[in-house]
């Protein structure tokens, strides 16, 4: 196959647009049904705390830069303490109604906190807005329980439980990024079938690949006839077609 320009890319693209318009939707009509109606929606529950310095009157406290700075390394030795089987144990134990494991909540049980701040974000994802709702209360209300005898000092702080609403809504299940990634994946390989298909096809269609391959002029083509340009004299016919075909050639080398 000879070598092609830019330009030619797109017109094989062009030739072969249904090729690949079909293959993509038959790549993609399947997944993203799929995904419609076995993906159940998820919920996501979330608790706020702030970790603080109460060895001292609060009224009376006046935290300075280091005070806060230790509160926010501290903030590392909970997130490790939250995920432990020392305080997920508990959960399970004073709350049999979630139903889950202790290991399987240290798996999903995500605790988030900025670098800058004393507020540490609990959350986690269930089919059951409900039961996520009562799995990050209860972590929290435990944690803030244990934590004084954990690291003798009580300085934690519920600054918000999570709550049902009345009408939740579903985390996003990257439904819309999954259905792009398999258009774009459908399209490349029904890209990359219709060139292979080009670069194994060595027949001449055009004058042009006459010219590339033979190195040739053209000096007559065979028109395509319909049945409706048929005479009634098959041999008029003939004549018709055959000097209408050499009349092309004839003009193209002029």
């Amino acid at each position: 196959m000879m070598e092609l320009e830019l330009k030619d890319y797109f017109k094989i693209i062009g030739r072969r647009w249904w090729f690949i318009f079909l293959f993509v939707v038959f790549c993609c009509l399947p997944v993203s049904l799929y995904e419609y109606y076995t993906i159940q929606p998820e919920y996501e529950a979330s608790t706020k705390l702030i970790v603080t310095n109460t060895s001292r009157d609060i009224a009376q406290a006046r935290l300075d830069t280091n005070e806060i700075s230790s509160n926010i390394m501290i903030i590392n030795t909970y997130k490790e303490i939250i995920k432990s089987p020392a305080i997920m144990d508990k959960v399970v134990n004073g709350h049999p109604e979630i139903d889950r494991t202790a290991q399987n909540l240290i798996d999903n049980v995500k605790i988030v906190a900025s670098s800058n701040s004393q507020v540490m974000n609990i959350s986690i994802i269930d089919l059951s807005q409900e039961k996520a709702v009562q799995i990050v209360n209860a972590v929290s209300e435990v944690f803030k329980r244990e934590i004084p005898a954990i690291m003798s000092v009580d300085n934690v702080t519920i600054l918000s439980e999570a709550k049902v609403s009345n009408h939740p809504e579903p985390v996003s299940s990257n439904l819309l990024i999954k259905g792009l990634i398999v258009f774009v994946i459908s399209f490349i390989i029904a890209t990359g079938i219709i060139f292979l298909r080009e670069y194994l096809d060595d027949t001449i269609k055009s004058e042009e690949d006459v010219r590339n391959h033979l190195g040739r002029a053209t000096l007559a083509m065979v028109a395509k006839v319909k049945s409706s340009e048929w005479k009634s004299t098959p041999d008029y016919s003939l004549n018709k077609v055959g000097i209408e075909s050499i009349q092309q050639g004839i003009n193209h080398q002029t």
